[in-house]
């Protein structure tokens, strides 16, 4: 079977109840501590403007596109570090959140779609699908320490 070129799905189970992990993944003192290391600032509802940081990478700036509490949270991020364009498929990818309960556990589903669609070429494009396929190996795996020391620490 070929390999995928336009999304990465990825999903892991944190050990804590779907409304505690709707909070670490839609609240920003929570995004900019697991996800991005150096802030996030999320207008929670569709529409809504949306940026991440990294000491390392820069911030990456979106639009919220769905927010159904507690299971649903989706937004569109630009391609290019401190680009503040309005997304496109052109020039953003689409980040989908799903969560749903496994007894006192929640699993979480990630979908990043859209990289056949983005503007460049297709070198850019596979380098962008193996970034972020790398990328949401490591975030998810923060997700889940992250979400252990927090749900530890209450």
């Amino acid at each position: 079977m070929p390999a995928e070129t336009d999304r990465i799905e990825r999903d892991v189970l944190i050990a804590a109840p779907v409304e505690r992990v709707w909070e670490l993944i839609t609240s920003p003192e929570h995004v900019g501590r697991w996800f991005g290391d150096a802030g996030a600032e999320i207008d929670l509802r569709p529409g809504g403007a949306l940026s991440l940081s990294w000491r390392e990478h820069g911030t990456f700036y979106g639009r919220v596109e769905a927010v159904e509490p507690p299971h649903r949270f989706a937004y569109r991020w630009l391609s290019t570090i401190g680009s503040r364009a309005e997304p496109t498929p052109g020039n953003s990818t689409l980040t989908e959140f799903t969560l749903a309960a496994e007894g006192e556990a929640t699993r979480v589903a990630v979908v990043e779609s859209g990289f056949d669609t983005l503007d460049g070429d297709p070198a850019e494009r596979t380098a962008a699908l193996a970034s972020h396929t790398r990328g949401w190996a490591a975030e998810l795996d923060e997700l889940a320490a992250y979400a252990l020391g927090v749900t530890a620490g209450r």
